[in-house]
């Protein structure tokens, strides 16, 4: 259904592109995956919320959210470590891809918008884990190939006015993300799901999920809005159409891949066990195989 003022790349017609584009040529991006958040939220959660807010930006301040991305990082190195303890051994329906092929989509996200000429991109991603610091060394590396300014973050980076990029923040199918969900979506929660009683593993439930509220995650979700705002103008800002662009093609994004990503790769957080204090899932676990590649195979 569309919306009453269109904001979804998808959802629009040529002319309201064009439109858009003209009163604000900034595009927004929102990542996440289906995973467990418990019995009480739908699997969509992380998308569901990153482009929620998203697209409650651009019909407020202006621009263009591009369609969401459903496949994220999941399984691999720390991830399996906490999956086997926080979701156990159930069929997880989960729509996972390894890093180097969630990152590299990602760059072709990026050459798409910068050859229709967007002049700022964010691209926001609902997942939490280590992943974000690899979108925003990415992007890092990227930024010096295109004209159009990039930033990426985790959703809770702009609910923390205090945010400095050390540890993680945000929580998992509890009291926060529940409520972000709830007020985004109040048909992806069933509140009435949420046992009387939490014991571990839950569908990776958080314990406390029942305290969720629409209203605190409505209010969330408008300073998470208001960040984003700011965010864009001073991207749009600093837009230099002298810059030469060198993501043009498809050739340009796989040179970009083996030249600046491909020799890093290997040391990315998302293949990490950041769960140093647990061991690898063991070798009857449905999360062990795909643990391995921690190690990069």
């Amino acid at each position: 259904m569309r919306l009453e003022h269109e904001v979804r790349w998808e959802h629009m017609f040529p002319h309201e592109l064009e439109e858009a584009f003209a009163q604000c040529p900034a595009v927004y991006f929102a990542y996440g995956l289906c995973e467990p958040h418990g019995p009480q939220n739908t699997l969509g959660l992380d998308a569901l919320k990153a482009h929620g807010i998203l697209v409650k930006t651009a019909q407020a301040h202006g621009g263009v959210v591009a369609p969401p991305d459903y496949w994220h990082v999941h399984e691999v190195a720390g991830y399996a470590t906490w999956a086997r303890e926080n979701v156990g051994e159930v069929k997880p329906w989960l729509t996972a891809v390894p890093p180097w092929i969630h990152f590299k989509n990602i760059c072709y996200h990026v050459r798409a918008a910068e050859v229709l000429e967007f002049r700022s991109a964010i691209f926001l991603t609902g997942h939490y884990g280590p992943n974000w610091r690899d979108l925003k060394t990415v992007l890092e590396k990227l930024q010096p190939y295109v004209r159009m300014r990039l930033y990426g973050l985790p959703d809770f980076e702009a609910n923390e006015p205090g945010f400095d990029g050390d540890g993680a923040s945000g929580d998992h199918a509890g009291k926060v993300e529940t409520s972000l969900l709830w007020a985004i979506e109040a048909d992806c929660v069933d509140i009435e799901r949420v046992p009387k009683e939490v014991t571990k593993p839950l569908f990776a439930m958080g314990a406390n999920a029942g305290d969720a509220d629409p209203q605190v995650g409505a209010r969330m979700v408008e300073d998470e809005v208001r960040w984003l705002a700011a965010k864009k103008d001073e991207l749009v800002a600093a837009y230099d159409g002298q810059v030469k662009s060198r993501l043009q093609t498809f050739d340009d994004v796989e040179c970009f891949w083996r030249d600046e990503i491909g020799p890093i790769v290997k040391n990315f957080d998302s293949l990490k066990n950041f769960h140093t204090d647990k061991e690898a899932p063991p070798a009857d676990s449905r999360w062990h195989a795909n643990a391995l590649f921690g190690d990069w195979g």
